[in-house]
């Protein structure tokens, strides 16, 4: 197949994607295996490829995606969160990017596939070890003074504010801390310490704003 674009230009364009392929793939190893396709030369175009899951290889030939896109230049460039398969049967999510040149023409590909069988077992695992049994009889409570009450009544108010409690501005703080002042909530058992902890500030912070 003829290049559909310099030479030079081209190679240096692969070999910037081969960087942000290993980025990325370094970033979500063991479970994403990432992929650069050259789709000037359909006949081997895997060009790189990191934490290689599907047992592929470099200079293997384009998928049936990037055939669609060296046939059609109007083909959506980002496809995201596609279902997949390895050979094995393995189930994959993938995302796949087209690259065009200047002129609109596909060239290459970026390609992420994620193993959710490894996902899919780390789901299991924590639903079951997150999972209680409850047993006639046994009550008991962790949490002294209402502690999750003052805490549910920092997080309405960070809510109503559309942030968080730790991301909150020293003004807005102040007036949460002071509010929560005169509803009465600094009377329950170690509640500067738990407003302290829910905030990310200091115990005298706490202290500070309440005047």
């Amino acid at each position: 197949m003829t290049n559909r674009t310099d030479t030079g230009s081209h190679e240096h364009l692969l070999a910037q994607l081969a960087q942000v392929a290993e980025g990325i793939g370094k970033t979500f190893e063991p479970l994403c295996e990432v992929v650069v396709h050259d789709l000037t030369d359909p006949q081997h175009a895997i060009s790189f490829i990191h934490n290689n899951l599907s047992g592929r290889k470099v200079g293997d030939p384009v998928t049936e995606l990037g055939l669609a896109r060296i046939l059609d230049d109007r083909y959506p460039q980002v496809l995201a969160g596609y279902p997949n398969q390895f050979a094995d049967g393995r189930q994959v999510k993938s995302t796949s990017v087209g690259i065009k040149d200047a002129q609109g023409r596909y060239v290459a590909a970026l390609c992420l596939n994620v193993d959710l069988t490894m996902l899919q077992a780390a789901s299991a695992f924590l639903e079951k070890f997150a999972a209680t049994t409850p047993h006639a009889g046994a009550r008991d409570n962790l949490d002294p003074g209402n502690a999750a009450l003052l805490r549910a009544k920092i997080d309405q108010f960070s809510a109503s504010l559309a942030t968080t409690p730790r991301a909150l501005s020293k003004k807005d703080r102040k007036t949460l801390i002071r509010s929560l002042k005169q509803h009465g909530f600094m009377e329950i058992r170690n509640a500067a310490d738990v407003i302290a902890q829910h905030l990310g500030v200091s115990r005298a912070t706490v202290y500070s704003d309440a005047r």
